[in-house]
């Protein structure tokens, strides 16, 4: 059994509440109004849009060390919707990773829509949630959860494939915003 901390209570702080619970996990949501409390999960999720990353990472950087910190985000132009803000050779899961050196980082369900995660299927077929990651055990930790809350996890390799989960991502927002799939929707991975 694995402790996560789930700061964002949200449509996908809540989604990954409930697969994490399925699977047999303890799990702290933290909402706004709880984010002077105490992280008590080995696993921490950042479950809030990526502007507010920053501040986060900042005000628990010490509380972090030591933890895997899983990175859902997906670095877009909030205003425009047409961009990630990040550098083309990087992504938001580099940046956190530099930031927090004594974490273990892992990227993982910024491919998934919150609805996919809570219904555990997209067409049919069950969720697959693409993880990647530079240290093997933390990803092993958040595969385990995963699967345990029955959806599908596949390991995309290093950390340096987020960058490509990240343009996967912003690709099926941008489907979704301009109404061409919906957001119970998304792409399915079939093995």
């Amino acid at each position: 059994m694995t402790n996560l901390s789930i700061i964002g209570s949200g449509n996908m702080g809540t989604a990954i509440a409930g697969v994490a619970r399925k699977g047999g996990h303890d799990v702290q949501v933290l909402g706004r109004a709880d984010q002077d409390q105490a992280l008590t999960g080995d696993v921490v999720v950042l479950a809030v849009p990526y502007p507010s990353v920053a501040d986060i990472v900042a005000q628990r950087r010490e509380e972090l060390a030591g933890k895997v910190v899983v990175d859902l985000t997906n670095p877009l132009d909030f205003e425009t919707f047409d961009s990630l803000v990040v550098p083309a050779d990087s992504s938001a899961a580099a940046e956190i990773a530099a930031a927090l050196p004594d974490s273990r980082v892992v990227k993982a369900f910024n491919t998934n829509f919150a609805a996919t995660l809570a219904s555990g299927e997209v067409g049919g077929r069950p969720t697959t949630v693409i993880v990647a990651g530079d240290d093997t055990d933390a990803k092993a930790v958040v595969r385990d959860v995963v699967t345990s809350g029955g959806l599908v996890a596949l390991d995309a390799g290093d950390l340096r494939r987020a960058r490509e989960l990240e343009a996967i991502g912003f690709l099926q927002i941008k489907l979704a915003a301009s109404e061409q799939v919906p957001w119970t929707g998304g792409f399915a991975v079939q093995s």
